[in-house]
C-alpha cells in the first residue's frame, strides 16, 4: 500500500511555501501608482495579490511534489517513504531555482511580444520563487527543530508557524538591496496621499484570510480526491491531486460562467428601460426631425436604449427655445456663438435593438443618413460609442458649436454593457463600423457635390473599436478611408493599432501625421516643433488607468514603467504628465494597482482634465484637430457653456434616475 506522504508531512509544505511566498509579496503591494488609493482599493490590492501568489506557489509546489513522488521508491516503511519524499522535495526545490531563472533569463522581455512568451518566462519565475521559498521553509523548519531540541522545548519552538515571518524578512532584505540599487532614485511615498496603512492592512488581512481559508479548503478537497483516484488507478496521491486541482478549478469556472451571464443579462436589461428626461411623452417633443428617434425618424425611439435617447435629447439648439423645460438655460448656438447658427445639427443614432444584425443596423444608419440630409453638411463626423453606447456629450456639443450647427454626426451602438464588460464585443464593433465607414466612402465618392469633411471621434472602448478598423492598415488606412481628421480620448491599452505606431519599421505608418498627447499644451508643442498639425491624435492622460491596465501587466513589465519615463510633472487646467518615478512593475502586484487605477480613473467627479475626465480637453481639441476655427471670445463662451450643460444634464439625468422616472 502506498502511504501518503503529503498527508504524513506535518504541516503541509505547500501551503506553508505559499503562505511564504504571499507574505514576501505584500508589502510590494503598499507602493506606490498611477494615483494615490483608498483604504478599501489597498485592502483589495493586497488580498488579491497576495492570493493569487498564494495560490500559484502552492500549485506550483504541488507540482515539485509530486515529480518528487514519482522517484520515491515503493516497498519502504512510511518513514522511510516520508524521509525520502522529503529530500527529493527539497532536491526539486533547489533545482527549480536556477532553472526557473535560467528560463526567465532566456526569454528576456520585449517590445509587442507575444503572450505566450510573457508566460513562460512568468512560469520559470514562479517554479523559481517557488522552489526557493520551499528550501528557505525547509531550512528554517529544520533548524526549529534543532533548537527545540538542544532547548528541550517539547515542540513548542518546532510548531511555531515559520511562513510569515520568513516571508516578511524575505522581503525586507530584498527591499533593502533594491534601495541600494536605486540609490537617491529611490521612491518616497508621501503619507498624506496613500492608504493608512493599518486599516488597509486589516482589510487586506481579512480578505486575504478568506482567500486562503478557501484555497486551503480547496487544497484538502484536491487532496481527498488524489487519494481516491490513486487508490483506483496507476500514480501516486500527489500527482493526482494535480487532477484534483484541475477539476475544482472547471466547477469553479462553470458556476462563474453561470453567474456572469445572469449578471449580464441584467445589465442589458437596465439599459433598454424607458427612462423620461422631461416628463411622459416630452422627450421625443424635443428630439426634432434632424433626430433619430424624432418626426419622421426611420429609427424607432424605443429602440434606441437609454443612452442613444440621451445622445439625442443633448444636441444643441441652433435658436433660443421659448418653452425651455424649468432649469434648462438658453445654451444655443446663436447666443453661445455671438451669431446666427447656419444649420440644425443632425444626430443619426441607431442603438443595437434597431436592427436584428450588423448588415441591416448600417443600412438603417445609411438611410437615416439620406433622409435628414446628412451629406449635405460641411462636416461629417463619424462617432465610436463606448460599451453602454455612450456618447460624449460635451466632443458632440463642441462640434455643433464650432461648426454652427453645420455638421451631422453618425453613431452605432454595438454593446449594452459597461465598457470593460464588453471587451468580446471588440470585433464584432470593429466589423459593423468598417461596412458602415466603406459605404460612406462609397456614397462620397458617388455624390457630384461638395463632398464633406470627414472626421472620427472614439472615447475610451469606443476608441478601441474606431482604432481596430485600421488595424493592421497604420495611418495609411484612415486616408484610404477618406477619414480627414481624427480625434480619441483614453484610447484602452488593449489597441493594437495604437501601438502599431510606435513601431517604426512599419511602412504604412507616417508618423507625422499622428501625435499621441496628455494635454493641450504638449499638442501645441508637437505643432510647433514639426511645423505642422498631426491629422490624427490620440489624448491620453499619464495618469489614466485605461490607457495603462492590460492583461499582459500579469506576465510583462510594460514599455510605460521603463527606465526613460518622464516624471511627473503638473500642468496648470490639464491632467499631469508623467509616470510616479518610484511605481515599478511587480509580477501579478502592478497588475491589480493598475486594475484599482483603471476603476478609479472613471469614477465621476468634476469637470476637469484629470484620469479618464477628458471633458474639459475637448473644446480646444475639437476646434484644433477638426479645423473649426472660433475667436478667442467665442471659444471661452463655447468652454463655459460646455460646462454649465454637463452640469445641467448631470442634474436632470441624475434627478429621474433617482426617482425612478
Amino acid at each position: 500500500m502506498w502511504t501518503d506522504p503529503a498527508r504524513a508531512a506535518s504541516p503541509d509544505i505547500g501551503v506553508n511555501v505559499g503562505l511564504l511566498v504571499a507574505s514576501a509579496t505584500a508589502p510590494g503591494t503598499f507602493a506606490s501608482s498611477l494615483a494615490p488609493r483608498s483604504t478599501l482599493d489597498q485592502g483589495l490590492v493586497t488580498a488579491l495579490s497576495t492570493g493569487l501568489h498564494y495560490l500559484l506557489t502552492l500549485g506550483a509546489q504541488d507540482t515539485l511534489q509530486a515529480l518528487a513522488e514519482l522517484a520515491t521508491r515503493p516497498g519502504l516503511t512510511p518513514a522511510e517513504q516520508l524521509a525520502r519524499h522529503r529530500t527529493l522535495t527539497l532536491i526539486a526545490d533547489l533545482a527549480a531555482v536556477p532553472l526557473g531563472f535560467g528560463l526567465r533569463q532566456a526569454l528576456p522581455t520585449r517590445p509587442g511580444e507575444p503572450v505566450l512568451r510573457g508566460l513562460l518566462r512568468q512560469t520559470g519565475w514562479r517554479f523559481a520563487v517557488t522552489g526557493l521559498g520551499g528550501a528557505l521553509f525547509t531550512g528554517a523548519r529544520a533548524g526549529a527543530d534543532r533548537v527545540d531540541a538542544r532547548l528541550g522545548a517539547g515542540g513548542r519552538i518546532a510548531g511555531f508557524p515559520l511562513a510569515v515571518p520568513v516571508g516578511l524578512a524575505l522581503a525586507y532584505l530584498l527591499e533593502r538591496r533594491r534601495v541600494r540599487g536605486l540609490g537617491e532614485q529611490d521612491e518616497q511615498v508621501d503619507p498624506a496621499e496613500s492608504a493608512a496603512p493599518l486599516r488597509s492592512l486589516g482589510l487586506a488581512a481579512g480578505a486575504t484570510g478568506a482567500l486562503v481559508g478557501a484555497a486551503y479548503a480547496e487544497h484538502e478537497l484536491a487532496t481527498w480526491l488524489g487519494r481516491r483516484l490513486a487508490a483506483m488507478l496507476p500514480g501516486g496521491p500527489l500527482l493526482w491531486r494535480l487532477a484534483g486541482h484541475a477539476a475544482c478549478l472547471g466547477g469553479l469556472a462553470v458556476a462563474s460562467s453561470s453567474v456572469w451571464s445572469r449578471a449580464m443579462h441584467r445589465i442589458e436589461a437596465g439599459t433598454s428601460h424607458e427612462s423620461p428626461v422631461f416628463g411622459s411623452g416630452a422627450d421625443r417633443h424635443w428630439t426634432g426631425s434632424t433626430m433619430s428617434g424624432g418626426q419622421g425618424s426611420l429609427v424607432p425611439w424605443d429602440t434606441l436604449g437609454r443612452e442613444g435617447r440621451r445622445h439625442v435629447l443633448a444636441h444643441v439648439h441652433p435658436q433660443p427655445v421659448a418653452d425651455r423645460p424649468e432649469g434648462v438655460p438658453d445654451l444655443s448656438i446663436e447666443t453661445v456663438m455671438g451669431e446666427p447658427a447656419k444649420a440644425t445639427p443632425i444626430q443619426v443614432y441607431v442603438g443595437l435593438d434597431s436592427a436584428a444584425t450588423p448588415r441591416e443596423r448600417v443600412d438603417l444608419a445609411l438611410a437615416e443618413l439620406e433622409r435628414t440630409g446628412a451629406f449635405d453638411r460641411s462636416v461629417l463626423m463619424l462617432v465610436s460609442p463606448t460599451g453602454t453606447g455612450y456618447v460624449n456629450y460635451v466632443a458632440v456639443a463642441a462640434a455643433e458649436y464650432l461648426t454652427r450647427g453645420d455638421i451631422a454626426t453618425v453613431t452605432l451602438q454595438y454593446s449594452k454593457r459597461p465598457s470593460p464588460l464588453s471587451l468580446g464585443m471588440v470585433a464584432g464593433a470593429r466589423e459593423q463600423n468598417r461596412l458602415l465607414w466603406l459605404r460612406i466612402l462609397d456614397r462620397l465618392r458617388e455624390s457630384a457635390g461638395p463632398r464633406p469633411k470627414v472626421v472620427l471621434f472614439g472615447e475610451s472602448l469606443g476608441a478601441h473599436t474606431s482604432q481596430d478598423v485600421f488595424l493592421h492598415w497604420g495611418t495609411l488606412g484612415l486616408s484610404t478611408l477618406g477619414i480627414d481628421r481624427a480625434l480619441w480620448i483614453g484610447t484602452p491599452y488593449a489597441s493594437g493599432w495604437m501601438h502599431q505606431l510606435s513601431d517604426r519599421a512599419r511602412l504604412d505608418v507616417q508618423s507625422d501625421l499622428v501625435a499621441v498627447v496628455n494635454d493641450f499644451g504638449q499638442f501645441e508643442d508637437v505643432v510647433a516643433e514639426r511645423g505642422s498639425k498631426p491629422r490624427y491624435v490620440l489624448v491620453s492622460h499619464d495618469n489614466d488607468g485605461v490607457t495603462k491596465f492590460g492583461l499582459d501587466l500579469l506576465a510583462t513589465a510594460p514599455g510605460w514603467l521603463g527606465r526613460d519615463r518622464p516624471e511627473v510633472e503638473e500642468v496648470d487646467g490639464a491632467s499631469p504628465r508623467g509616470i510616479p518615478s518610484g511605481m515599478r512593475w511587480r509580477p501579478i502586484t502592478t497588475f491589480f494597482q493598475s486594475l484599482v487605477d483603471m476603476k478609479n480613473a472613471q469614477a465621476p467627479g468634476p469637470f476637469r482634465a484629470w484620469a479618464h475626465d477628458y471633458r474639459a480637453d475637448l473644446p480646444r481639441f475639437v476646434s484644433e484637430v477638426f479645423e473649426l476655427p472660433a475667436s478667442p471670445e467665442q471659444m471661452s463662451a463655447v468652454e463655459a457653456a460646455l460646462r454649465r450643460r454637463e452640469s445641467t444634464r448631470e442634474e436632470l439625468f441624475s434627478r429621474k434616475a433617482a426617482t425612478g422616472g
